[in-house]
């Protein structure tokens, strides 16, 4: 069997041009610098490759935007997309499907709960057997970090990271920061600063936040409880890290807010409900004190009344259903990118 190199790329596709129609023959179609064969992280992108994806997405936004107008792209007519999640998902699964859709691709879903896995088949088994069926890309939750890694080594077809563990979740960074660029109309962040609140050690979304902010030249401030913000591991990243999230409030561009996951807790990072609520909800009194056009972002799912009040996240500075509908083109654009 042939086997990827263990970086994820095609040295191959280096340097190379898409040169596919994406709605309509008159636009231009932005080219990339770098082709990752498979999306498994941000680390590993360079900003000319995130910027290339986020100019991507703008030219399918249209279509997710106006959807009563049923227009779709063809550019992935005949192909298959694949979905193996063994975790629980509701917006990033209905988002890959929703894009694949768009992109006139057919979906099969697959979770571990109806899959051979709960007879004992191991994840590298299931998805070469997917493979095997003539599917174009696959696309990997999974509750331990590095699974959709080891798949990628394995198997000839482009692999997605949906979401590994406390890894990362490339495509929610990445669409976070198609949401910013649409907002302040610039993929240059440099002079924004960006506060991510919460339970950042469970987090694979802070992970890819931090890499994928950082490339754009955004300054970027953690924040929330010492058990949940450790301060080495993510300082040694290039983050700013606080346990005191009143004083990030007024130099704060966008915030983003991030659920407790208590499904993860350890004993040593408990902290109780009421506690969190007083150190790090967003509150209306809280939203006062941030600057007039600060970004409020989250995502999801939301705990209301624990991290997030209802005023906030539902006021005229939120941006959160926003980035839901700005990551269906965010994925069109991977999908395509990976793909063709």
């Amino acid at each position: 069997m042939q086997r990827r190199n263990d970086s994820g790329y095609q040295n191959s596709n280096l340097q190379s041009s898409i040169n596919t129609p994406i709605i309509t023959p008159t636009m231009t179609t932005p080219q990339p610098t770098l082709r990752p064969r498979h999306l498994l992280n941000l680390a590993d992108l360079s900003a000319a490759d995130i910027r290339f994806l986020l100019n991507l997405a703008d030219s399918y936004y249209p279509l997710v935007k106006n959807p009563h107008h049923n227009e779709k792209s063809t550019d992935l007519k005949n192909h298959c997309i694949a979905n193996l999640f063994f975790e629980d998902s509701t917006r990033t699964r209905i988002s890959f499907t929703r894009a694949a859709q768009l992109l006139s691709a057919d979906v099969v879903d697959l979770t571990s709960k109806g899959s051979s896995t709960s007879k004992g088949e191991t994840t590298i088994d299931t998805a070469l057997n997917i493979e095997a069926m003539g599917v174009s890309a696959l696309i990997i939750r999974h509750p331990s970090a590095g699974a959709p890694h080891q798949v990628a080594r394995l198997v000839n077809i482009p692999v997605i990271n949906a979401g590994d563990g406390r890894h990362e979740h490339p495509t929610q960074g990445l669409l976070d920061l198609f949401t910013l660029k649409t907002h302040w109309q610039t993929d240059d962040f440099t002079g924004k600063t960006i506060t991510i609140v919460g339970d950042i050690k469970n987090s694979r979304v802070a992970r890819s936040n931090i890499h994928g902010l950082q490339k754009l030249g955004a300054k970027v401030i953690l924040t929330g409880p010492p058990t949940l913000v450790p301060k080495s591991p993510f300082e040694n990243m290039g983050a700013q890290v606080t346990h005191n999230f009143d004083e990030t409030l007024p130099c704060s561009d966008a915030l983003i807010m991030l659920r407790i996951q208590f499904e993860r807790f350890t004993n040593s990072s408990i902290i109780s409900r009421e506690d969190y609520r007083l150190g790090y909800a967003l509150t209306k009194d809280r939203e006062r004190k941030l600057k007039p056009h600060t970004l409020i972002m989250h995502p999801g799912p939301m705990n209301r009344g624990l991290e997030i009040n209802s005023e906030p996240a539902d006021g005229e500075n939120s941006i959160i259903l926003h980035q839901v509908t700005h990551g269906v083109a965010l994925r069109m654009a991977v999908l395509r990118s990976l793909i063709l």
